[in-house]
């Protein structure tokens, strides 16, 4: 990697920190990033994100799918190698309709699966709010949640995916 693309990355880690993106992947001819902050969950910024810094920084590279949630100090600048991660191949959820994802039955209330669980097909996995009506989104595969991609509170869109499952 040049100095040129380096600086250009630091930028990059600067803009997602500011915005407090946790995760981000980008991919460009042969080379392909991910950058993923350790930390607490937080709120995205009130003010949104900047569109045009963004575009900015981007403007030679298509950028996939940008997750809105924490910031910490990133591997590029602590010293740490970025690391590419190897993808494996696992079942997304995702959401049938447009609304609000809960990750909990109501406030306060444990989430009906984190990280980790072990899901059955037809298990409830969370709870997307449309026009008023909660409606209940259950596994269409029996296996173990691996990610949470939709963060509670927050709207989705039809088809957006919501958890990653790992099938048996």
């Amino acid at each position: 990697m040049d100095g040129n693309k380096l600086n250009e990355l630091r930028e990059l880690v600067e803009f997602l920190k500011a915005n407090e993106i946790a995760e981000f992947d980008m991919e460009q001819d042969d080379l392909k990033v991910r950058i993923k902050f350790a930390g607490e969950p937080a709120a995205p910024p009130a003010g949104g994100f900047d569109m045009a810094q963004l575009s900015r920084l981007m403007a030679s590279a298509p950028a996939v799918a940008p997750a809105p949630v924490a910031a910490a100090a990133p591997a590029a600048l602590t010293g740490a190698p970025l690391v590419a991660e190897a993808e494996e191949k696992l079942h997304e959820v995702k959401s049938p309709i447009v609304g609000t994802f809960y990750e909990s039955p109501s406030p306060g209330a444990p989430a009906f699966v984190k990280v980790g669980d072990q899901v059955e097909v037809g298990q409830v996995l969370c709870i997307v709010e449309a026009m008023k009506l909660m409606n209940e989104i259950e596994s269409d595969v029996a296996g173990e949640v691996v990610k949470r991609i939709a963060s509670s509170g927050q709207p989705v869109e039809y088809g957006q995916p919501l958890f990653a499952i790992k099938a048996r």
